[in-house]
C-alpha cells in the first residue's frame, strides 16, 4: 500500500509540474522535470512487477494507473476556467474526458515497458542494449505525440487546449515549432522528460546527448534563421482596441449596444488623440470578436456608427461581429472602410464545441441548465485571410488560433501579418486569456509573424515574431495598444511541411505500441 501511495503521489506530482509549465505560472522546464519524475515512478512500478506471468499485466496497469493520474491532476489543474460560471460539473467532465487520452497512453506505454524489460536486460552486449535504449527513447515519446494528436482532433474537432508544447513559450524548446510545429515541441519535452529519467538509471551518455540535442537545439534555431522568403521588409502601424464589457458571466453580451458603445468610444478616443498629435494615425485597427454583437448589416444605426468610427481613425477596422445567413448565425469578423465600408469577411471555421453550438443538446438539457445558453453557429471555410487596405491579414478568432491549421493556411495563402479578436468575458478572472495569449505567442514563433491580439475584456496584446509580447492590456479594462509592428512574407518549415510532421511522429509512435502488442500477444 505504502508503494502505491508513493507512486501515486509522484504521477500527481508530475501533472502539478506540467501545469506549472503553463502561463500564467510559466516555469517552462517544470514540465520535461513533470515528465522525468512520471518515468521514473513508471520504472520502479515495471521493477517491482512479478517476474512470472502476471508480470506484464501489472505492468500495463500500472503505467495506465500512473499515467492516467498525471494526466488528470494536470487537467484539473489547468481547466477551471471552464466552469467558471456553468459549475464544476463542466470543468471536472471535461477534465476525466481528456485524461481518457491519458489512459490511452498509459496502455500503450505499458505494452513498450513490458517489451523493454526483456529488451534492456537481454544479452548481445551493452552497446545492443544501449541502443536499444536510443530507440525507446525515440518511441515513448513519439507515442505521447500520437495521442496527443488524436486528443487535438477527436471528438467535435479535438481539443487542442492542453497541449505540451503551449507550456515551452518562454523556453528555448519553444523555437522548435518552427520546424514542425507545436508537435515537435511536445516531442522535445517529452524526450527531454525521457532522458532525464535515463540519467537516474545512469545511462549518461544516452542522456547528455539526448538533452543536448532538445535544449541545444532549441537555443540554435532561436540563433540562426529557420524560415524562407523575406522580401517585404517594413512595418504596419497598428492598433488593438479593448473597449471592455458592462459586466462579468455568461449573460455580458445581453447589452449587446454597451459593448458596441465601450469599442466605439475607445475608437473615438483614439481618433481624437490621432487629431491632437498625441498618436501617429494608424494603417490597422483590430476590434475583438463580439465588439459588436448587433449585425451591421441588419442594423443601420451599428453600420453607421461603425463607419464614422473608421472615418474618424482614416483606417480600416476589423470588426467582430455576428451576421446571419440561409444557414444560420455566423461569428464573423469583418474588414470596415473608412470609404468603402465593409469589405473582406473571416467567418469563423473551428467553432468551440458546448460554447457556440451544443453536441446533443436534446439530450444535455437534462444534464444542466445552462445548455440552451450555448449558441448554434454554423462554422465557416476559407483561407481566414482578408484584405485590409492592401494588407493581407491572417485571421484566427479566439479559440481557432489552439488549431494548427488556422494560421498555417492563412501563412500559406499570404498572410503577413496575423491578428486574433478574441471574447474572454465569459470566464472572468481566470487564467483562460493568459494561456490563450501563449498560444498567440507560440503561432508567432512558429510562423514567423506578428500577432496582434484583441480581447473585450483582456488581456489584449501585441506579439512580436519572435513570440515576446512588446505591450499589453490589463483584464477588464478598456484601452488601446498602438505599435509598430514587422511585416513578414517569410515561410518557415513548419509552415511548408504543414501536419506532416506531425503525422509522421504519431505514426512511429503508433505503430512501434502495435508491434509491442502484437509481440506480446504473440508470446
Amino acid at each position: 500500500m505504502i508503494r502505491f501511495l508513493l507512486l501515486t503521489a509522484a504521477a500527481a506530482v508530475a501533472g502539478v509540474a506540467q501545469f506549472a509549465s503553463y502561463q500564467p505560472t510559466g516555469l517552462w522546464w517544470a514540465a520535461p522535470l513533470g515528465f522525468a519524475l512520471f518515468f521514473i515512478a513508471v520504472d520502479r512500478a515495471v521493477a517491482g512487477a512479478p517476474t512470472d506471468a502476471t508480470g506484464p499485466r501489472s505492468i500495463r496497469r500500472w503505467a495506465m494507473w500512473l499515467s492516467w493520474v498525471q494526466g488528470l491532476v494536470c487537467f484539473l489543474f489547468l481547466l477551471p476556467w471552464v466552469g467558471e460560471y456553468v459549475g464544476a460539473i463542466a470543468w471536472i467532465g471535461l477534465s476525466l474526458l481528456e485524461s481518457l487520452y491519458s489512459l490511452l497512453f498509459g496502455l500503450g506505454l505499458g505494452l513498450i515497458c513490458v517489451m523493454a524489460r526483456t529488451w534492456l536486460g537481454g544479452g548481445h552486449g551493452s552497446r545492443a542494449r544501449r541502443g536499444r535504449a536510443v530507440l525507446l527513447l525515440v518511441m515513448l515519446p513519439a507515442w505521447f505525440v500520437a495521442t496527443e494528436w488524436l486528443r487535438s482532433s477527436w471528438p467535435f474537432g479535438g481539443f487542442g487546449w492542453a497541449r505540451v508544447a503551449w507550456g515551452q513559450i518562454t523556453g528555448p524548446l519553444a523555437e522548435w515549432s518552427t520546424v514542425a510545429g507545436p508537435a515537435l515541441v511536445t516531442f522535445a519535452v517529452v524526450v527531454t522528460g525521457v532522458a532525464l529519467a535515463l540519467l537516474v538509471r545512469r545511462r549518461y551518455i544516452t542522456t547528455v546527448s539526448t538533452v543536448a540535442v532538445a535544449v541545444g537545439g532549441g537555443l540554435v534555431l532561436g540563433a540562426v534563421p529557420t524560415s524562407w522568403g523575406g522580401e517585404v521588409d517594413e512595418t504596419l502601424n497598428v492598433v488593438a482596441v479593448q473597449g471592455n464589457v458592462p459586466r462579468l458571466g455568461l449573460d455580458f453580451n445581453s447589452q449587446r449596444s454597451a459593448v458596441l458603445n465601450n469599442h466605439l468610444a475607445q475608437t473615438f478616443k483614439l481618433a481624437e488623440e490621432i487629431d491632437s498629435g498625441e498618436r501617429p494615425r494608424p494603417d490597422l485597427v483590430i476590434w475583438p470578436e463580439n465588439a459588436s454583437d448587433i449585425n451591421p448589416f441588419v442594423n443601420e444605426s451599428a453600420a453607421q456608427q461603425i463607419s464614422a468610427a473608421a472615418e474618424a481613425v482614416g483606417a480600416p477596422l476589423l470588426v467582430g461581429t455576428i451576421t446571419r445567413d440561409e444557414e444560420g448565425s455566423r461569428n464573423t469578423a469583418v474588414v470596415w472602410d473608412p470609404e468603402t465600408g465593409p469589405g473582406d469577411q473571416h467567418v469563423k471555421k473551428f467553432l468551440q464545441p458546448f460554447g457556440e453550438y451544443m453536441p446533443y443538446r436534446d439530450l444535455l438539457r437534462h444534464v444542466s441548465p445552462y445548455v440552451d445558453m450555448a449558441g448554434n453557429f454554423k462554422a465557416g471555410d476559407g483561407d481566414g485571410v482578408v484584405d485590409m487596405d492592401g494588407v493581407p491579414v491572417g485571421v484566427a478568432t479566439c479559440y481557432e488560433v489552439s488549431f494548427d491549421g488556422a494560421f498555417r493556411d492563412a501563412t500559406r495563402a499570404g498572410a503577413t501579418i496575423f491578428a486574433s479578436p478574441t471574447n474572454n468575458a465569459t470566464f472572468g478572472f481566470t487564467d483562460m486569456t493568459f494561456q490563450q495569449l501563449a498560444i498567440s505567442r507560440m503561432r508567432a514563433i512558429e510562423y514567423d509573424r506578428s500577432v496582434v491580439v484583441a480581447a473585450t475584456s483582456g488581456v489584449s496584446a501585441i506579439v512580436s515574431p519572435g513570440g515576446a509580447v512588446t505591450d499589453r492590456t490589463e483584464i477588464f479594462r478598456a484601452g488601446l495598444l498602438q505599435e509598430d509592428v514587422p511585416v513578414r512574407d517569410t515561410e518557415t518549415l513548419s509552415a511548408r511541411i504543414g501536419p506532416v510532421g506531425e503525422w509522421i511522429l504519431s505514426a512511429v509512435g503508433a505503430v512501434f505500441v502495435l508491434y509491442a502488442g502484437f509481440r506480446q500477444k504473440k508470446r
